[in-house]
């Protein structure tokens, strides 16, 4: 008897209850749980028997004085939860069975689990990835002739490419000592047909024509400006000294597609006729932007490759001839001028050497000063 009493208090601490009283002076009360209740059906010394509702067993003895409960009618079934399953031993051959079908199905649903969510993986594209530009290891700058001709092996374009330099100068765009804004006449033009109009008049305007201006006028030409809607016929406008106070009423035609006569650019003369034919031959304005990169054209990948060294010289001297007194530096080139890019219009960019470019603008300026 004392065994059997050992056991049943082994049995109830180990199942979870909970209090309904909290007077001292009242018995403690459990509230039944779902899964198994006492019975004292099948006792043959009528103490109450824990069984399991699920398998249906009956478990260990439970003293009738602990679990005993008022509400329920003296003999109720206080329904406890085992911590633990049943072990395999315990189990009918019809619950293993249904045991282990579980576990296959669960096992299954997780690899597809896993298999979908691989697909998902392989659907998604990977981040891009980003290196800094000093960590990229481009190709080393050539000599400008051998760039020349690598711009043109790499042209592969269907239509005649433009060549296009594009030159990342060592100046401070935030400072207004330090602005690049010049036009460059290249020897041998740009490979395109160039209309050109002249603000003029008398006798600059008789000059105009002779030299080839598409369109010369006065005060007709600003009105037709102002009607055209912004759709204008001509790509270069040259004007005389004591016309440009009148072009205010269509500088804001004129401004944003750089057509503004200027100064700086050779544009703004009373030699309207050598302006005219600079324009015709190949006039090239070029500036810095914002990142102080000065972008220009310079022919056609059909030309000869002397055309075009000499048309990159040309431009050359003349970015050298724009460089801002601003620039306190000693050589010509070096803290002016960091790199030098040639590229066609859908092609790559192939960066050429400073010094050759040096070089060939020398040689430039030099030939033509002995004409």
């Amino acid at each position: 008897m004392a065994l059997r009493q050992l056991l049943q208090r082994a049995v109830i601490s180990s199942f979870p209850y909970r209090s309904c009283s909290s007077s001292p002076s009242v018995g403690l009360k459990f509230r039944p749980l779902p899964s198994t209740h006492f019975s004292t059906q099948g006792s043959s010394d009528s103490e109450p028997t824990l069984v399991n509702e699920v398998t249906g067993q009956a478990g260990a003895v439970v003293n009738e004085n602990v679990v005993a409960d008022g509400d329920l009618g003296g003999e109720a079934a206080s329904v406890l939860k085992p911590r633990v399953a049943n072990l395999p031993e315990d189990l009918t051959p019809e619950q293993l069975e249904e045991i282990n079908a579980a576990s296959e199905e669960s096992e299954s649903s997780s690899l597809a689990r896993k298999f979908k969510q691989k697909e998902k993986e392989d659907d998604v594209a990977p981040l891009p990835h980003f290196t800094k530009a000093a960590q990229v290891k481009g190709r080393e700058p050539m000599v400008l002739a051998d760039a020349i001709k690598e711009l043109k092996a790499n042209a592969k374009a269907r239509f005649d490419e433009t060549v296009e330099a594009h030159v990342r100068l060592g100046i401070d765009t935030r400072r207004s000592d330090q602005m690049v804004r010049g036009a460059a006449t290249l020897p041998h033009g740009t490979g395109k047909v160039v209309r050109v109009a002249v603000f003029a008049e008398g006798a600059a305007a008789q000059e105009a024509e002779s030299a080839g201006a598409d369109v010369v006028g006065a005060d007709d030409l600003i009105a037709m400006i102002q009607e055209s809607g912004g759709k204008l016929n001509f790509d270069k406008c040259i004007a005389t000294p004591s016309f440009m106070p009148r072009l205010g009423k269509v500088a804001r035609i004129l401004g944003p597609r750089g057509l503004m006569p200027n100064p700086k650019v050779g544009t703004v003369t009373n030699n309207v006729g050598e302006a005219v034919k600079s324009a015709k031959q190949g006039l090239v304005d070029f500036k810095a932007d914002k990142s102080g990169i000065v972008h220009a054209g310079l022919g056609k990948v059909s030309f000869k490759d002397e055309a075009l060294l000499t048309n990159i010289a040309a431009f050359a001297g003349a970015l050298l001839a724009a460089k801002p007194t601003g620039l306190k530096k000693t050589s010509r080139y070096a803290g002016y001028v960091n790199s030098f890019t040639l590229s066609s219009t859908m092609g790559p960019g192939v960066r050429v050497t400073i010094q050759s470019v040096a070089q060939a603008a020398d040689t430039y300026i030099k030939s033509a000063e002995t004409r």
